[in-house]
This record gives structure tokens, sequence and C-alpha cells, in this order.
């Protein structure tokens, strides 16, 4: 008995920090999630020419990388957005991976 609440209490530490572990998205699942969504819309006149993509991600409680909208400008050489989006993926959280694409010129 007393190791199972020792267990229970583990797990419920793991969740209570584990935040990173479950990226922000349209839609939430507590066993999976691959998913697709909008983030903003930039200027309408601006064509979407380049695509820039910034990644973060993390394993338990362990996460890395740098999602950002200015990196993911950065690696396209984009200067003005058309707009952004982004990509999902969170398995059990355990890995979680959350992808930022830039679009724009």
């Amino acid at each position: 008995m007393r190791l199972l609440l020792c267990a229970l209490a583990v797990v419920g530490m793991m969740v209570a920090m584990g935040g990173c572990c479950f990226p922000q998205g349209p839609v939430v699942s507590g066993l999976m999630i691959d998913q697709k969504g909008p983030v903003s819309m930039g200027e309408f006149s601006v064509k979407s020419l380049k695509e820039g993509r910034s990644k973060a991600a993390g394993v338990i409680l362990v996460a890395w990388g740098d999602a950002s909208i200015g990196t993911a400008m950065k690696d396209a050489g984009i200067t003005r957005i058309h707009h952004v989006d982004c990509e999902v993926l969170n398995v059990l959280g355990i890995y979680a991976r959350y992808e930022t694409i830039v679009y724009g010129d």
C-alpha cells in the first residue's frame, strides 16, 4: 500500500511539474496530440513565398529548443510575415514537440 501511494505521488508530481510536456494547441488530449493549427495573421499585402521553421522539444521533464517566430523568420530570411502556423506533437506527455512555421517574404 505504501509503495502504491509513493508511486501515485511521483506520478502526480510529474504531471504537476510537466507543463512543458503539454504544448498548447487548438485541441487537448491526454493520450496523444498530432495537429496543425493557426497562430496569427500578418499583412495581407505580403506574399507567402518563403517558409521558415523553428522547433522546441521535450522528453518527460527536460525541454530544449527555440520555437520562436523570430528564429523561424531567420531560418528562411523572412522580413515581412504573411501568417504563422504551428505543428504540435505530444505522446503521453513523455515526448512533445512544438514547431512554429512562418510564411512571408
